[in-house]
């Protein structure tokens, strides 16, 4: 889903593609170039890549592309833009996310918590703009901890070919090994962990992860600042809208935020304080084909969808003609 939201708009702009996708789902980018060579894209237009880092850089280092977008870590991020210094190659990159959200006394509390832990726990937590750190109101803290532990506590961990199944595997177990290090630092700091592993005997150590809800959480924490990626999510209560735009704030990435207020007036004058690409209210984890995908800080630069992704993705060309 991620590199489509790249590559219809650059075809559709006009552009010959190339896609190198990443060494863990090389099939992804098999099936891409054989659906789109099969609905009639020549097969020069489009074409998938199985290159090395190196190879990669190398291309890059060279002018070998007229534009680079690039979805995946900081350290990949900068690594292009090593690679591409000096041949004024322009880039796109989305490089990660510590997506908040912030829940206001006259919310829809139900709908807040449904919408959120979806978003937090949906693909196993393996979402860009998944919401990895939720900010509530001291009036509504309580009880949306008990109905988020609620939700959670239902889940059905396992084979994700199996239709039981409600929450699958991390894509390697190295990263289950850093999201379980991340947890276990925070219970060791003072965070209380709401969910009982015990439900989820699928947890064997390895890729498959109990999904985890902790409170009691600081921003001392990592669990609450560094990127998560996984089915793992802090819950902390705040006094006021000024506590929560200073948390949600305090973060190296920028990509999304989510505020639940049936306020709209409230919502934009907090929404012009986050600093992020996007903000959702009484929603998350949306993409709107129309509005610019974007981010700030190390979250990474310039934008993608919408008419602002195409100036991306052209060049302009001005005619000044002259009758003789």
């Amino acid at each position: 889903m991620t590199a489509i939201n790249s590559i219809v708009p650059a075809l559709i702009a006009g552009n010959v593609v190339m896609l190198k996708h990443a060494s863990q789902t090389l099939k992804v980018g098999e099936r891409l170039e054989q659906a789109l060579h099969a609905g009639g894209v020549p097969k020069a237009v489009f074409q998938n890549m199985v290159l090395d880092h190196e190879t990669t850089s190398n291309l890059i280092a060279n002018n070998g592309f007229d534009f680079i977008n690039f979805t995946g870590s900081v350290g990949g991020g900068k690594a292009i833009e090593k690679a591409a210094a000096g041949t004024f190659t322009p880039i796109g990159l989305e490089l990660g996310g510590k997506d908040p959200a912030y829940v206001m006394e006259d919310a829809d509390i139900d709908l807040a918590v449904e919408t959120l832990i979806d978003g937090a726990m949906f693909n196993s937590g393996q979402s860009c703009c998944g919401i990895e750190r939720i900010y509530v109101c001291e009036k509504l803290h309580d009880e949306f901890v008990k109905k988020a532990v609620a939700i959670v506590s239902q889940y059905k961990l396992g084979n994700p070919l199996d239709k039981e199944t409600t929450l699958g595997p991390l894509a390697h177990e190295r990263f289950s090994q850093d999201i379980r290090a991340q947890i276990n630092e925070a219970i060791a700091m003072g965070a209380t962990p709401m969910i009982d592993e015990n439900l989820f005997p699928e947890d064997n150590g390895g890729a498959y992860l109990a999904p985890q809800i902790l409170t009691n959480v600081t921003h001392d924490m990592r669990i609450m600042h560094d990127e998560t990626f996984g089915p793992a999510v802090g819950i902390m209560k705040v006094k006021d809208d000024e506590q929560a735009i200073a948390l949600m704030n305090d973060s190296e990435f920028g990509l999304t935020a989510s505020l639940w207020t049936k306020d709209i007036e409230r919502a934009k004058n907090i929404a012009d304080q986050i600093e992020t690409g996007t903000v959702f209210m009484n929603r998350a984890d949306y993409i709107d084909p129309a509005l610019c995908w974007t981010g700030c800080k190390n979250t990474g630069r310039g934008g993608a969808m919408s008419e602002i992704g195409y100036h991306n993705l052209t060049r302009p060309k001005s005619y000044h003609f002259k009758k003789a």
